[in-house]
């Protein structure tokens, strides 16, 4: 049984997420979320999808990208 990283509930059906070399055990998607998902660098929202990513910085779309400058970017080809 695990203990989730983000809330502290032990669970029988919790999962690990690797990340390089960190190893985080989660009890629900939720938490893993809140745990591991890159903020939007405009709007601050959850990238949960593939995002953008320019400038070393991670966008959750084209749009918000281009409100902070970057142009030339496309959310699907």
């Amino acid at each position: 049984m695990g203990v989730c990283a983000k809330c502290g509930n032990e669970y029988d059906k919790s999962f690990d997420v690797v990340m390089g070399d960190q190893r985080l055990t989660f009890d629900s998607f939720e938490c893993a979320i809140a745990t591991v998902a890159p903020r939007c660098a405009h709007c601050d929202c959850r990238v949960i999808g593939h995002g953008v990513e320019a400038q070393g910085r991670i966008f959750c779309c084209a749009h918000c990208a281009g409100h902070s400058g970057i142009d030339g970017l496309q959310d699907r080809v």
